[in-house]
């Protein structure tokens, strides 16, 4: 459909709980193939659709090293094992990384794009993107969980 300005961190639309998505209509495919064609458009591995403006509970995530992207509707994580600290960044701040601590493993359940509901168990960067897009569907940006923030050197 379109590549879609992503909102920066000012933008209070990102502060904005996200509606759970009620039918797969036309409409949320459109924001689907949006969110799609965004994040291929940029060096990210994640995006949520507050992002590009459109406070649904979808997310997009593609690592970039031959796994297959996921996009989730309505995703929960539903439980939550160990903790660990890493860099983290954001599309929506960018030039900038920071500390976080995450789950170092987590479940996900939610609906995939043909209506699915589907669970994931991720681990590691996978683990770390579905929170962190997940937290974007509750308004929660990475840097009001971050224990440093610093400028990324060029």
């Amino acid at each position: 459909m379109a590549i879609k300005e992503i909102l920066k961190f000012q933008d209070k639309t990102l502060k904005r709980v996200s509606r759970k998505v009620d039918k797969l209509d036309k409409e949320t495919k459109n924001l689907i193939r949006d969110l799609k064609d965004t994040l291929n458009n940029v060096e990210g591995i994640g995006l949520a659709a507050p992002q590009i403006g459109d406070l649904k509970r979808i997310i997009y995530i593609d690592l970039k090293n031959g796994m297959n992207p996921i996009l989730l509707i309505n995703p929960i994580i539903v439980c939550k094992i160990g903790k660990e600290k890493s860099r983290e960044g954001c599309l929506s701040y960018p030039g900038y990384e920071g500390i976080v601590i995450r789950p170092r493993r987590v479940i996900v359940k939610g609906t995939n794009e043909i209506g699915k509901e589907v669970t994931y168990e991720a681990r590691g960067l996978l683990a770390k993107a579905f929170c962190h897009e997940i937290d974007h569907l509750d308004g929660i940006l990475y840097i009001d969980k971050a224990k440093k923030i610093y400028k990324i050197k060029e």
